[in-house]
């Protein structure tokens, strides 16, 4: 739908239309021309104009759509979680350190594994693991023998074996206890791989999350041990004279915790269990796990909306130190190391997806005198009549007459006594209609809101060449927000507001709901008339968990990637240190059992047998035969 447009329109008011330094955290801005903007290392960097980026990589031959990182951001974010829990131990005066684990499954890709354990390594940054497969990928990549590998998850024999293979390694490798038979198979292998395990107990907090993961915390949580189950496998323990092999306390109290009091209760509950097991026996223990739970401020609101979290990173390291150093000190334990499990907030930053908009659909072409009708009916008179006679008085009243007449055209052409020409007719006058009354309300301090949904009803769909089920699987799947925005153009008015609709063949396969910072969430996004250039839009931290879980819904696969490197001696200030390409059709396929020697064997008889039967003449035959070939190894994706 279009907006009225406004020759006053500067780049602050673009700043306030999409919301860009309320969830941008400094790191995106909009510069003087319009153009969005990267600064991985804040103010003590360059900052890139991204469409800079999105050119040099169409140079280097990658198609859309484009997933970036900005590598120097992610490592920024390892910098500033660790700076954050050493400035909040120092003001605290806490007696012990802080070491952080990054959940290798919030992002398994080695390049984003790789670059966290670089940058984390002065800070003895580990990694926590979930599963046997990334278990053995952790044991590979880790190398620096002070930082943890933390354990989760439920173990087989081969899980614990494998993880005392990191024991005989030197590495400090936890086994986390998620139901007490673990104990037994621990036992077991250690009489065969002789080395002393590290021991962890997860607890089941009564202390619930808040946001969309609340449920994985508190008391009916899938994984963690209750409190009868602590003190038998406690007793398992010493019976086994492992004692002094139980050292850590582990709980969860959910992912994207929004609200801070939800923290710091859980993280209150969680230290008064190490304090307990640490006067039941066990003074070995010293490493207390507050889990995951830092969350993104998806939609800069900072607030408790499941998009949104009301604290800052700051304030979260301190109430964390605060609370575990509080409970220690009254029970009179020394003060653990603290862990955290933070992931999200970790490398939810550092990754775009840009996506071109090629096309978009209008409800109603913007006409300064429409035609009238040529078309003699009773219900085209009516409802022309009803358009001509809209005034500031009456716009409501016209609005439900025209929802009159189009309803009655639906019921006679379902009977079959109205022509096509004639139901067309009155749909477009139906839009026009409702095109003069949304502009009635322009500007009312009330607006209906059967007008509200008007609105949505009048919104554009534009057409953008990606997956949702790939790309943005949280959006689908429970309406997760993602900040979007084109990245360009923003020294412009949007003059259009719209959805966006992907390439699958799914109705799904949309993005309608957008961050807002007035209402929990926006039914449509503003947008630019689409003219004879490319328009490109941003989707905005999609770092955690969207690259690893994309669904390979209409066999779309993984998309282009490229990596970026700040380099003062570059003239950008930046380059592209590596690019990975996305899925070939050729790939896709075989995941699902198509095998390109198969299909080009069955394909090639069919076209064998077109020669031998004149459908078809030899040169030409071979000619499409090769065109299908080649095609298996192209881009999933439209090439626009």
């Amino acid at each position: 739908m279009k907006q009225q447009q406004d020759t006053g329109w500067d780049i602050g008011q673009a700043r306030e239309l999409y919301g860009i330094r309320r969830w941008g955290l400094r790191y995106f801005d909009i510069n003087s021309v319009g153009l969005v903007t990267v600064a991985p290392l804040k103010e003590s960097g360059p900052s890139i104009p991204i469409v800079e980026v999105i050119d040099e990589a169409r140079r280097q031959g990658l198609h859309f759509p484009l997933l970036i990182r900005f590598q120097d951001l992610l490592r920024n974010r390892v910098e500033r979680i660790n700076h954050a829990f050493s400035e909040a131990i120092s003001e605290a005066g806490y007696h012990n350190q802080y070491r952080g684990v990054y959940p290798v499954k919030v992002n398994q890709l080695r390049e984003v594994v790789e670059e966290i354990l670089d940058a984390g390594h002065k800070f003895h940054h580990g990694l926590e693991v979930g599963s046997k497969s990334e278990l053995h990928a952790a044991l590979a990549l880790h190398e620096n023998l002070e930082s943890l590998i933390v354990c989760n998850g439920y173990k087989d024999q081969d899980y614990i074996r494998t993880a005392l293979i990191g024991r005989k390694l030197g590495k400090k490798v936890i086994l986390v206890i998620e139901k007490v038979e673990e104990i037994n198979q621990i036992i077991a292998a250690i009489k065969q791989i002789k080395v002393a395990p590290l021991i962890g107990f997860r607890v089941r907090l009564m202390s619930g999350g808040h946001g969309k993961w609340e449920k994985s915390g508190g008391e009916n949580a899938k994984f963690g041990l209750s409190t009868m189950d602590i003190l038998r496998a406690s007793g398992m323990l010493k019976e086994a004279g492992l004692v002094d092999c139980l050292k850590l306390v582990h709980f969860h109290v959910g992912s994207q915790v929004s609200d801070i009091l939800a923290i710091k209760k859980a993280v209150r509950e969680g230290a008064m269990f190490y304090a307990k097991l640490n006067k039941l026996g066990h003074p070995g223990l010293e490493y207390i796990d507050v889990g995951g739970g830092l969350g993104v401020d998806y939609d800069g609101s900072r607030t408790t909306f499941h998009s949104s979290i009301n604290y800052s990173l700051n304030e979260y390291a301190r109430d964390v130190i605060y609370n575990i150093m509080d409970v220690c000190d009254a029970e009179g334990v020394a003060h653990p190391v603290v862990i955290s499990e933070s992931g999200r907030a970790l490398v939810a930053h550092h990754s775009l997806l840009v996506v071109e908009a090629f096309a978009n659909i209008k409800k109603v072409q913007i006409e300064e005198a429409p035609p009238a009708p040529t078309i003699k009916h009773k219900l085209v008179d009516d409802v022309w009549d009803a358009y001509q006679n809209i005034s500031e008085n009456n716009p409501l009243e016209a609005y439900h007459d025209a929802q009159q007449y189009k309803n009655e055209a639906q019921s006679r052409f379902e009977l079959g006594l109205l022509d096509l020409e004639v139901k067309a007719e009155i749909e477009r006058i139906f839009w026009l209609i409702g095109v003069k009354v949304l502009a009635c309300f322009q500007g009312a301090e009330y607006i209906p809101d059967e007008i509200v949904d008007l609105e949505r009803k009048y919104s554009d769909q534009y057409l953008c060449n990606f997956s949702v089920f790939q790309s943005l699987l949280d959006h689908w799947g429970f309406g997760q927000l993602f900040p979007i925005m084109p990245l360009h153009r923003l020294n412009e008015k949007p003059q259009r507001r719209g959805t966006l609709a992907d390439i699958t063949c799914d109705s799904d396969g949309v993005v309608s709901r957008f961050i807002s910072l007035h209402e929990e969430c926006a039914d449509t996004l503003p947008l630019h008339e689409l003219n004879d250039d490319p328009y490109f839009l941003g989707v905005f931290l999609t770092g955690a968990y969207q690259d690893i879980m994309g669904d390979f819904h209409n066999l779309f696969g993984r998309v282009n990637e490229a990596h970026v490197f700040l380099d003062e001696n570059e003239e950008g200030g930046y380059y592209i240190e590596e690019t990975i390409p996305g899925s070939t059709m050729e790939k896709v396929l075989s995941l699902i059992q198509y095998g390109e020697n198969e299909l080009g064997r069955r394909i090639k008889r069919q076209f064998d047998q077109a020669i031998k039967e004149d459908r078809l003449r030899p040169n030409e035959g071979m000619r499409l035969l090769n065109e299908y070939n080649r095609g298996l190894k192209g881009y999933t994706y439209l090439k626009l």
